[in-house]
């Protein structure tokens, strides 16, 4: 169930943004079809994937995959 919820989470933040799947591939450094694949549960995200849509997204890798529900990202001290 943890899955389909990471999953859920990459287009709504994306729709949010109101970003297109080509650009979210842009920004991150892949094709759309190569996004698009980690959108729908295709694939599993890699580290680098998933700390890049972090970063572009400004939360954690936790939201992401589904571990937490806060969605900000971590503060370092």
């Amino acid at each position: 169930m943890k899955e389909n919820k990471k999953y859920l989470r990459l287009r709504d933040l994306r729709e949010d943004s109101d970003l297109t799947q080509k650009q979210v591939g842009e920004l991150i450094g892949i094709s759309q079809r190569g996004y698009a694949h980690y959108e729908n549960g295709d694939y599993d995200i890699t580290g680098e994937i998933l700390i890049k849509l972090a970063s572009l997204y400004h939360t954690s890798t936790d939201y992401l995959l589904g571990l937490t529900n806060v969605s900000k990202p971590y503060t370092t001290t």
